[in-house]
């Protein structure tokens, strides 16, 4: 009775054929299987293959040059800086200009004389400026508050003075903030026809409130139906004639005419009233009279 061969059966029951012999070398002499060569269609695309790995070393040694070039920078600076403290710290001081003037010698002589209050402009309004009205002219019947608003002994304060625009109340604020300080007044009938001339003075200590209220004055002439002739030796003076009267039921018509300008702190007003159109000539004979005194 023949033995099983031990040494060629496996402890599971395997044969030692099934079993690959790892020490066995490979045969290099045996062909390769076609069904088991790899697809051409199915090989990698070489333009799809996977980037390489970025190189660490050439990104930080960029970091690095960058960070030289800026060090060399600030250096360059500071290096500049101080040389430039260094050049002008040898240099000699520029001098300065003397801040006194040059001593003139002093002149000899007498002084001028001072003007005579006749024609010193100060001291002629700052007296009583009721003396430069013009005066009533011969024939004419003087106004007074019965007969005309012209104040209390030919002065107009304040109030009176606001009184005479349709905003009064707005009025009154707006002088007070203008320094209004005065104003004369005279008025008179003759013929046909009623004057009245304003002489109004201001403080003027912010703004040349004398030359905005001739402006104000002559802005709202212009916007009405007028003829207007500039006031000769008055620089900004005009005068005014309407050419359409005012109408009230069971009135007759009024005409008018005006004429603004100033003189230093003081506004001239004329206010011309009439049955019949106002002429050129009596509206610019007024004002030219009137700014003469002044």
């Amino acid at each position: 009775m023949e033995q099983p061969d031990k040494a060629n059966d496996a402890p599971d029951g395997t044969s030692s054929a099934d079993v690959p012999d790892t020490d066995r070398a490979p045969d290099t002499d045996r062909a390769p299987d076609p069904a088991q060569a790899p697809d051409p269609a199915q090989a990698p695309d070489p333009a799809q293959a996977p980037d390489p790995a970025p190189d660490p070393a050439g990104r930080r040694g960029r970091v690095r040059t960058a960070a030289l070039i800026g060090t060399a920078l600030v250096l360059g600076l500071i290096a500049g800086t101080c040389t430039g403290y260094l050049v002008q710290a040898d240099r000699e001081p520029t001098r300065l200009p003397p801040l006194s003037q040059p001593v003139l010698p002093q002149a000899t002589g007498k002084a001028p004389a001072p003007l005579p209050a006749a024609q010193d402009r100060r001291v002629k309004t700052d007296g009583d400026l009721r003396a430069l009205l013009l005066k009533k002219p011969r024939g004419a019947k003087q106004a007074d508050e019965t007969d005309w608003p012209v104040g209390a002994d030919g002065w107009m304060d304040l109030a009176e003075y606001a009184g005479n625009f349709e905003e009064s109340d707005q009025m009154f604020g707006q002088l007070t903030m203008d320094e209004f300080r005065r104003a004369a007044v005279t008025a008179w009938s003759e013929n046909d026809h009623t004057v009245e001339i304003r002489l109004v003075q201001f403080r003027q200590e912010e703004t040349l409130a004398a030359g905005d209220a001739v402006d104000d004055n002559q802005y709202w002439a212009d916007a009405e139906d007028t003829d207007s002739w500039a006031v000769p030796g008055t620089g900004d003076g005009r005068a005014y004639v309407h050419n359409r009267p005012e109408t009230e039921p069971g009135y007759e018509p009024l005409y008018s005419a005006e004429a603004f300008a100033s003189r230093g702190d003081v506004a001239m007003e004329i206010w011309v009233y009439g049955s019949k159109r106002i002429s050129k000539k009596l509206i610019m004979d007024l004002a030219e009279r009137q700014m003469e005194r002044l």
